[in-house]
């Protein structure tokens, strides 16, 4: 394998190792991926304004997160399917998450459930929640999340249909034969039918409420005592709504970039949100980073940790929990260095002041006139 000096070689690795149908899953965005490349992209454009001669021969990168100590703010997004990438799945993810000292995110597609994962031993664990239109279904995954120890809910709200990837219809993606939706198997809904275009797809217009609105937030409220995060905001309207309707928590998301193409890069409306947030709660970012200056970023910008998806799910694929371990220690070092680099020994010293966006260029170019 050689030696991987960062987390996007994982990438090329798992691409050669699993079948096309599983990695084009993984990789792929919705119509165009103008929105996939541009996860990445802003995170370029923008740029550091390093502090010096500042003692940084201590860095603290602790987090609390809804009142959890956690080692760093670099969190595992909730992506589906893991043991389409590792026969070990999501067990490996939660295993490398634990000894990381951090939070994983459970997917309600996974293809391990909470139980089986709760099993691994202990660790920091928020379960991703998709809304059936069964909400029996829903009140079932809930109360069993919160049995085995899950500690918040992350409700992802931009999926009312699936995106149009195009990869997916190509291939006619459908799950192996030998893996279920772990979470719905006693509920004759963890299988997925083959379709004549993506199996996903039609499943999720069979089963996923696009009903789904504000007041089912205020309904989830009534069903458990877990704090609910909002996944899948990207304005400010939509967070002023979120605090207004009692969010613990706001992920800002495009969902990796899989659901309306041309949305911006979560990075881009991240400061936007964080605004509007107005300190009432904490903000956090999900997609497109791979390296520890991107997490300095999106905390100089505002949010209170980043969750990481897709490089967990290549280095699973490529090698399994060391894999997953090792992309969260890359990062947590790349961060490390990032904070030393600009003159910062914990979390509270990185400010705006320490970043300059597109915007900022903007502002303060000299009049032409």
């Amino acid at each position: 394998m050689g030696e991987i000096t960062n987390v996007m070689e994982y990438q090329a690795i798992a691409k050669q190792k699993l079948p096309k149908m599983a990695y084009d899953y993984y990789a792929s965005g919705a119509e165009d991926e103008w929105t996939l490349q541009e996860n990445r992209e802003a995170f370029s454009r923008i740029l550091f304004r390093p502090r010096i001669l500042i003692d940084v021969s201590k860095i603290d990168m602790t987090t609390t997160v809804l009142g959890f100590k956690i080692s760093m703010p670099i969190m595992i997004a909730p992506t589906a399917m893991q043991k389409m990438a590792h026969p070990d799945g999501e067990y490996a993810t939660a295993r490398a998450a634990s000894a990381a000292n951090t939070i994983m995110t459970l997917s309600s597609w996974a293809t391990s459930s909470v139980e089986e994962v709760a099993s691994t031993g202990p660790g920091i664990r928020f379960f991703q929640l998709y809304v059936y239109k069964d909400r029996k279904v829903v009140e079932q995954l809930v109360r069993r999340a919160e049995r085995a120890g899950f500690k918040a809910i992350a409700l992802t709200v931009d999926t009312p249909r699936l995106g149009r990837r195009e990869a997916d219809i190509k291939n006619r993606f459908v799950l192996p034969p030998n893996l279920t939706l772990k979470n719905f198997e006693g509920l004759d809904l963890g299988k997925m039918d083959q379709a004549a275009d993506s199996g996903l797809a039609s499943y999720v217009a069979g089963q996923i409420d696009r009903t789904l609105s504000w007041k089912d937030v205020k309904w989830l409220q009534t069903i458990t005592t877990l704090p609910i995060l909002v996944k899948g905001v990207i304005t400010a309207e939509d967070t002023r709504l979120a605090v207004e309707n009692g969010a613990a928590g706001i992920i800002v998301s495009n969902h990796g970039a899989r659901q309306l193409d041309y949305v911006p890069a979560t990075i881009s409306a991240l400061e936007e949100v964080v605004k509007a947030a107005r300190g009432q709660l904490p903000v956090f970012l999900d997609g497109g980073v791979r390296r520890g200056t991107d997490v300095f970023k999106a905390l100089a910008l505002g949010a209170a940790g980043v969750f990481v998806g897709r490089p967990v799910v290549f280095a699973l694929a490529a090698a399994g929990e060391a894999g997953v371990s090792n992309v969260l220690k890359m990062l947590r070092d790349e961060f490390e260095l990032t904070m030393a680099l600009s003159g910062c020994t914990c979390l509270a010293d990185i400010t705006r002041n320490h970043i300059i966006t597109e915007s900022d260029r903007l502002l303060v170019m000299p009049s032409r006139l």
